[in-house]
């Protein structure tokens, strides 16, 4: 599986993953004096003990998941998993328990075959949670109401408290999002990238999750997993805020079987299709399409850093060389539903999703995976940190950060952010139009270039790779905070061009950088 039927995937998964909870079925009667969830011998549990597990299962050859009863989990497809609704009264922690996130579980299927064993722990111990029947409500897809005991559950989500929805799922390999502060589903977000676009790409699962009990934690819920795959294991401890702004922190601990050429942390998958500066590849009637529109960078050497996102003919990769950096992240900046006239999917309210390291993470680069799409429907878009150099067989790698899932990025920058670009004919109006010239046009907004005017000597600073700057300028835009940057490039070649702009003034950034690769079509 690829970043591109990652998201079809999903797709076919997601009447159970964000379906209502109903609590009314016809079956629910019959049901009723069911004993409640059934939990496994207690066992002692805690991040320590999964770290030893984790290093344990990398001294022995992988082995893969076994699937049981994979005839019937193939008739499980869309349509049935529209039925299948976990019961509202199975709940771990309840409403009315006193903690604030419900947790719901979900059923094995045709997409999520592989089952991961969950743990409810309580205090030092845990204990597992056993597959019933009873546990769901199957509507009319009657032949599920005798599936056997060990079929296992694919993953679980933390509901909203009081409320029909979920706002946190994990669900496939080792793929999870939120639906963020907008509530809203968009990008995903995996435990680690392990060869992405290299041809040899694994997909390393959690195989088992531990869930303490949410709030309990310094007010956090605790999730605890445990990841496995062809070149690695791992330990992960997922620490969810409990208040209105979902954030993850994120402690992993990895430990490699195989040299791994690209390792991938903290990984984001998403869409992005067309937008502003590419609007003439949307055959779509959406003016815009896109789940992120662009990747934000914070330097270790403290600069700001936004590169619009590309729907490019063929997979690109960028790398942004780094040291310690300070985070990165996908964000939806463009937030008017003008934008996208989408009433059903509503993009405007995607969530921005921000890495910020918690400890130093060395030289590396965060790279950029951009691969060719046709419609709304496939994850294009991968970004991550790479460690500097292969990462060797035997080693223990780890990492903790902080996971923003958000409107904007937590820490703006200071300086003047980007709001849009645009891509043109070169020269102007009126006159014949240079040969083989486009014109960029970049708009920034923010208080560093609030008070000033096209007399206070404010600087376009504009390079390119390849080819020729002409015509650059800088200009307030009537009637509103926004500054204009706008330039011509003389396009030499065939080859991608990266590009690079910024506002300055009296030799000060105003604005941070822009950063931009032109794909010429020859």
């Amino acid at each position: 599986m690829n970043f591109l039927s990652r998201r079809r995937a999903l797709a076919g998964i997601a009447a159970v993953a964000v379906g209502p909870t109903l609590s009314a079925w016809p079956f629910r009667a019959a049901l009723a004096a069911d004993p409640p969830i059934k939990l496994g011998p207690s066992q002692p549990f805690d991040f320590e003990h999964l770290i030893a597990q984790a290093k344990a299962l990398a001294s022995h050859p992988y082995q893969p998941p076994v699937i049981r009863h994979a005839e019937i989990l193939d008739k499980i497809d869309y349509d049935v998993a529209q039925q299948i609704h976990y019961r509202s009264d199975r709940q771990l922690w309840p409403a009315g328990s006193g903690a604030p996130f419900p947790v719901q579980l979900f059923h094995p299927g045709k997409y999520s075959k592989a089952p991961a064993r969950i743990y409810q722990i309580a205090g030092p111990n845990a204990r597992e949670v056993q597959y019933s029947p009873a546990l769901f409500d199957f509507g009319t897809a009657e032949f599920l109401r005798k599936l056997p005991d060990d079929i296992g559950f694919s993953g679980f989500r933390l509901m909203h408290p009081g409320a029909r929805n979920d706002f946190l799922t994990f669900q496939g390999a080792s793929y999870f999002r939120s639906s963020g502060e907008l509530d809203q589903y968009g990008l995903s977000a995996r435990a680690v990238a392990v060869n992405a676009a290299t041809g040899r790409e694994e997909f390393p699962r959690f195989t088992a999750f531990w869930i303490g009990e949410p709030g309990t934690a310094g007010g956090d819920t605790l999730i605890h997993a445990l990841l496995d795959g062809p070149s690695l294991t791992g330990a992960f401890r997922i620490a969810v805020s409990s208040d209105k702004q979902p954030v993850l922190k994120i402690d992993s601990v990895l430990f490699t079987r195989k040299e791994i050429q690209r390792l991938g942390v903290a990984p984001l998958a998403s869409m992005f299709w067309y937008g502003k500066h590419n609007r003439t590849q949307g055959v779509d009637w959406h003016p815009e399409l896109h789940d992120s529109d662009g990747l934000a960078l914070a330097t270790g050497a403290g600069e700001r850093i936004w590169r619009p996102l590309n729907d490019p003919a063929t997979t690109k990769i960028s790398a942004f060389m780094d040291k310690d950096p300070h985070g990165f992240g996908l964000l939806q900046r463009e937030r008017e539903f003008a934008r996208y006239q989408d009433d059903a999917q509503f993009y405007e309210r995607r969530p921005s999703v921000w890495i910020e390291p918690l400890t130093p993470w060395g030289e590396g680069s965060v790279q950029l995976i951009e691969q060719p799409t046709g419609d709304e429907t496939a994850n294009n878009i991968a970004a991550f940190w790479v460690p500097k150099g292969p990462v060797k067989a035997g080693a223990e790698l780890r990492f903790a950060y902080r996971q923003y899932w958000l409107a904007d990025e937590p820490h703006p920058p200071e300086a003047a952010h980007v709001v849009a670009t645009r891509i043109g004919i070169g020269g102007q109006p009126g006159r014949p139009r240079p040969p083989a010239t486009k014109k960029f046009v970049v708009d920034f907004t923010g208080a560093s270039l609030d008070g000033l005017t096209r007399l206070d000597g404010v600087e376009p600073v504009v390079t390119a790779t390849r080819g020729k700057i002409a015509a650059a300028a800088a200009l307030p835009v009537a009637g509103t905070r926004d500054w204009r940057l706008a330039f011509d490039l003389v396009v030499e070649g065939t080859e991608p061009i990266d590009l690079r702009c910024y506002l300055r003034h009296e030799g000060a950034a105003l604005t941070e950088t822009w950063l931009y690769q032109f794909l010429p079509t020859g």
